[in-house]
């Protein structure tokens, strides 16, 4: 995670929307009278950003729990009280197709803004058929630089309407909303939250088993605040990834590397909900993962489209060095929503999907915290961000 290959003094050769060479010099062999030369003036040339686990359509915020946070609420606590998800479920459900596409619009351009060139969301909002189709169409048919990997988290929750009936929730999600989707290609993945007071260990593995059976491949909330032995049973299930796993176990840990299963860490959220304890990412290193390191934007617990500052926690946070914070944002990233062989490193064949940024080395971007260093964005080959400002 360390080794990022600098080149110094380098260029890269862009034809068609796909990086055609990459190397030491002036790429003098490539230029000819057609050709279009970018001189970047010493400036920092990285991979574009992935952001490997948003929640990216949804609508309403919750600032009013912020009051309560800070009294000493739990997450769980808010819940409870009728707040978190559920608070988010029923201003989505009210939303319009159109609502919510202009709200993840914005989210989406904020995120190119800062540096996001890929981006994975999740559903999760809707918790019926209705609703849950509703956002993953938005997610599908937005327009947009930003490349979207959607992923179907129905599980994210029990809706209000089957407190008493988690089986008939299950039953409706495996019988019905999980075939429409796949038939309808709205989503690669199925994710679910295992996690105390939504779904535990063998309701997930019975909606994951499910998906799998139809085709997705699968994600899975892991250990986030209780040790629940997520972790493990991504493994068990051959998930591609297992996301948060702030109170993973060794024994999940080494599980996961195992079975190939990728951790996604989400420091912003350990940050935002004041939990003093961040996911174990030197361990998981120590012991050989590929750590990626995501957003988890979303209205509750990390409501920010700031890659940039999920970076800062992640290296404070977590103590993952720069080097190790860019890997974990890019081809670890890339890996862990399956578009590792076309995005996340500069690479001949890949998207030429790159940031250059106002800085003369990786250590800056985190040394200096809390503004944007983005100077241009290229997405598919073309200049989408310039001067650090949208022009797509």
């Amino acid at each position: 995670m360390a080794d990022l290959g600098v080149i110094e003094r380098g260029y890269v050769v862009i034809e068609n929307g796909i990086i055609l060479d990459v190397g030491s010099g002036d790429g003098a062999d490539f230029v000819d009278d057609k050709t279009e030369v970018i001189d970047l003036e010493g400036r920092l040339v990285l991979p574009g950003f992935v952001d490997s686990h948003t929640h990216l359509v949804h609508y309403g915020s919750r600032e009013n729990e912020l009051k309560l946070k800070l009294e000493g609420a739990s997450y769980l606590d808010i819940l409870k009280q009728g707040g978190g998800i559920l608070s988010t479920v029923r201003a989505t459900r009210s939303a319009s197709y159109d609502e919510l596409y202009k709200k993840a619009l914005k989210s989406l351009d904020l995120m190119l803004l800062w540096g996001t060139t890929t981006v994975e969301a999740k559903s999760g909002y809707g918790l019926n058929f209705e609703d849950e189709v509703k956002c993953l169409r938005v997610a599908k048919e937005i327009e947009h630089p930003i490349d979207i990997v959607s992923t179907y988290l129905g599980a994210h929750a029990v809706p209000e309407e089957y407190k008493e009936n988690v089986d008939g929730y299950i039953d409706l999600m495996i019988e019905k909303v999980m075939p429409f989707v796949k038939k309808e290609r709205l989503a690669e993945y199925v994710d679910a939250f295992c996690e105390e007071g939504f779904f535990n260990l063998e309701q997930t593995r019975r909606v994951l088993r499910a998906a799998k059976e139809l085709g997705f491949q699968v994600k899975l909330h892991a250990d986030e605040i209780e040790p629940m032995g997520g972790a493990k049973l991504a493994a068990e299930l051959g998930a591609v990834s297992a996301e948060h796993l702030v109170a993973v176990s060794e024994e999940g840990i080494d599980a996961m590397k195992e079975a190939g299963v990728i951790p996604v860490l989400l420091p912003g959220t350990s940050f935002y909900l004041r939990l003093k304890k961040y996911a174990p990412a030197r361990e998981m290193i120590r012991r050989g993962l590929a750590v990626a390191v995501a957003s988890d934007y979303n209205p509750g617990t990390c409501p920010t489209e700031s890659l940039q500052s999920i970076m800062v926690f992640a290296s404070l946070g977590m103590g993952l060095t720069p080097q190790e914070v860019i890997s974990a944002v890019t081809i670890n990233a890339a890996y862990a929503i399956g578009r590792g062989s076309e995005v996340g490193s500069i690479e001949k064949g890949k998207k030429a999907d790159i940031v250059v940024m106002n800085a003369l080395n990786e250590n800056y971007i985190i040394y200096h915290f809390g503004i944007n260093h983005i100077d241009m964005v290229i997405k598919n080959g073309k200049i989408v961000v310039r001067d650090g400002k949208l022009v797509y």
